[in-house]
């Protein structure tokens, strides 16, 4: 009896651990591709393309005190970005939604209440989206098309509500992680040091030491010869596949590196 009972405990300790490493891996931000046999949708994390394109990032949902001068600092290195901001973030600061429209970034959705989209239901997800929409619409006239989910949080229910809406949703393979309040070195350093081609790098508006480092990152990815786009112009629109890594492939190799 005791060496029955050792042994279904045995198998499900090792079942349980299996399945925290897989929730660990998805979490982190690469999902396996296959589950249980299943496939799992994955959002673009990165983009395979034929050029030296890459895409920078901002997600605003608390604070604004960094904004401007982060529109200045790009502006000085005639860059063009995505800012992915929260629908609260839109009713408190309108007028930075303007000015990030004006300068030419592209602001897009990253829900209105920044809640876990996992948490909810379709109908819950869906008016996540649209709220946020409707409202980043009614500054810039333009109606997103992008989303990157709260805390990079997502699963199949998630994705395929998404995308049913028409809206790419948006991850990243390069994390500044200017949110843990890192020195503007180690962010710098964290950057430069994990972009490739087609990379997408996430940044926070509200990161202590984000505008300090933006001057040496933006600096040191140009001088290597890449060219900072939106992630709108980065990212394949249409025959394309996402392997399980998370990174967008064109159906069919091409060289797009005379592509604007």
């Amino acid at each position: 009896m005791f060496v029955k009972t050792f042994k279904i405990k045995t198998v499900a300790i090792i079942a349980a651990a299996s399945t925290a490493l897989l929730c660990g891996a998805f979490a982190g931000g690469v999902a396996a591709a296959k589950t249980g046999g299943a496939k799992k949708e994955l959002p673009i994390y990165s983009v395979e393309r034929g050029d030296k394109k890459i895409a920078i990032s901002f997600d605003a949902a608390w604070g604004n005190e960094q904004t401007g001068k982060l529109i200045d600092i790009l502006s000085e290195y005639g860059v063009k970005t995505t800012f992915f901001v929260v629908g609260s973030w839109v009713d408190k600061y309108p007028e930075s939604v303007k000015a990030l429209d004006a300068a030419g970034h592209e602001v897009m959705n990253h829900s209105n209440t920044h809640p876990h989209l996992t948490r909810l239901d379709v109908a819950g997800i869906e008016k996540e989206i649209n709220l946020c929409s409707a409202k980043i619409e009614s500054i810039t006239g333009k109606r997103p098309d992008l989303l990157r989910a709260p805390y990079g949080d997502y699963n199949d229910t998630v994705i395929k509500t998404v995308r049913r809406l028409g809206v790419y949703p948006i991850q990243w393979d390069v994390d500044s992680l200017d949110w843990k309040g890192i020195s503007a070195e180690k962010i710098t350093s964290r950057v430069v040091g994990g972009v490739k081609d087609g990379s997408i790098v996430l940044f926070h508006n509200g990161g202590e030491h984000t505008a300090e480092a933006l001057p040496m990152i933006l600096a040191e990815l140009q001088s290597r010869g890449y060219e900072i786009v939106p992630v709108s112009q980065l990212i394949l629109r249409e025959n394309y596949t996402i392997d399980h890594t998370g990174r967008q492939k064109p159906e069919k190799p091409v060289n797009n590196a005379s592509e604007s």
